[in-house]
């Protein structure tokens, strides 16, 4: 299936994978940006924001976790999240923690704010409609990471 037929299935669980892509490049860009303000409450937000990418881009592409060498804690925690409820809740909680980020003034983690929110909305939606998460065979899913098994 091409990208092209991946997106005309209207599954709201392939939308949300990719702005969840789209979500771990702007939090990595917003968080490395706002280091560089030096002001303590948002270099802690921008720390976040980082480890949040890397944590998305191993939800998001689940053949890294047979790639990498990780430990089997974070495999686990990283599979727990794997239906779409759990991936809105965990869109929806890196959203909440961006958003926080106000508390030290205004920067850039807004937009990291924004785009997860549009990722957990997918999610959500998907999960509201009842459709089965579907992995997106671009990004390693529905087939690609057994293959390798």
């Amino acid at each position: 299936m091409s990208l092209k037929e991946e997106f005309q299935t209207r599954n709201f669980s392939i939308y949300g994978q990719w702005l969840g892509i789209l979500s771990m490049i702007i939090c990595l860009a917003t968080g490395i940006s706002t280091i560089f303000t030096f002001k303590v409450v948002l270099i802690i937000f921008a720390a976040i924001a980082i480890a949040s990418s890397f944590l998305i881009l191993f939800i998001e592409v689940p053949l890294l976790l047979r790639i990498c060498p990780t430990s089997g804690k974070f495999d686990d925690f990283v599979r727990k999240i794997s239906t779409n409820y759990m991936r809105a809740a965990a869109y929806g909680i890196m959203a909440f923690l961006q958003f926080l980020s106000n508390l030290g003034g205004p920067s850039s983690l807004i937009a990291a704010g924004v785009f997860l929110t549009l990722t957990g909305i997918c999610y959500l939606l998907a999960g509201i409609k009842g459709q089965a998460f579907v992995g997106s065979k671009t990004l390693g899913g529905a087939g690609v990471a057994q293959m390798i098994v």
